[in-house]
């Protein structure tokens, strides 16, 4: 018959097994690693989903569904995001259902041959909103988009009765927009008179004011971070090019919306 072995000072009808219990607990070290492990592999926004991507905004790894969820809608995308740069490659315009009609001013017509004659207009206010983004990075499309809204207002309601009211702005980011135009139509104004002809009307800003919302609405994705009318205007000119456009200059860059 075998025999049980027995440590050294115990009787031998007392010899113990081991505690199963002690051998299936995990110890605290073991919980903590698989934990970390977890921690490490899981998305830095939702800590469900694997990571699959580094994410700059986040300075984190995250889930490609956490991406495309909140991609500039609480995460500020930076422009040269390679995931942001593919997605919007292959997004779709947005249908017209999307858009408010009014705020296309759709009661201001713009004619093409307005564009091809008021083009060095159109390019200057490109690069006077270029700039005002270039110079705070915090900006939106929806900031830009509202700001030259509130300023079709105040130059249709100045084209129709005369009344010289500016549509309050809500930030001081939307005030430093409006100062960046309104140097722009100054400067224009100048050169104009240089050249000895006033030819610049308040109905032509309104024009080209309601041109470039409608280009903004038209550039943009919808999302409340969105800066992708942003940087379609940074594509239209280098950063130390003159916010008065001359004709050699401008060339023929200006896009329909």
């Amino acid at each position: 018959m075998a025999q049980t072995w027995v440590p050294e000072g115990l009787p031998r009808g007392e010899a113990k097994r081991p505690d199963e219990s002690l051998m299936l607990a995990p110890t605290k070290r073991s919980v903590h690693n698989v934990e970390e492990a977890r921690s490490s592999l899981s998305c830095a926004i939702c800590e469900i989903r694997k990571e699959k991507r580094f994410c700059p905004a986040v300075h984190g790894r995250i889930c490609p569904q956490c991406c495309g969820e909140q991609r500039e809608v609480t995460l500020d995308c930076p422009s040269d995001c390679p995931y942001l740069q593919q997605a919007r490659e292959h997004e779709k315009p947005r249908p017209p259902d999307q858009f408010d009609a009014a705020a296309l001013f759709p009661q201001v017509e713009i004619s093409e041959q307005f564009t091809y004659e008021r083009e060095h207009l159109l390019m200057g206010l490109t690069y006077a909103l270029a700039k005002a983004a270039q110079a705070d990075r915090s900006l939106n499309d929806r900031d830009l988009i509202a700001t030259l809204s509130a300023m079709c207002t105040s130059y249709e309601r100045r084209v129709n009765s005369g009344l010289h009211y500016e549509q309050p702005l809500t930030s001081a980011a939307q005030h430093a927009v409006a100062t960046e135009v309104k140097e722009l139509l100054t400067g224009y104004r100048e050169v104009e008179q240089e050249q000895g002809r006033t030819t610049l009307r308040d109905s032509d800003v309104l024009k080209a004011l309601v041109f470039m919302v409608r280009l903004g609405y038209g550039r943009t994705s919808g999302r409340p971070k969105s800066r992708a009318f942003i940087d379609f205007l940074f594509a239209q000119f280098p950063q130390k090019q003159s916010a008065v456009v001359t004709p050699e200059e401008a060339g023929s860059r200006i896009i329909v919306p």
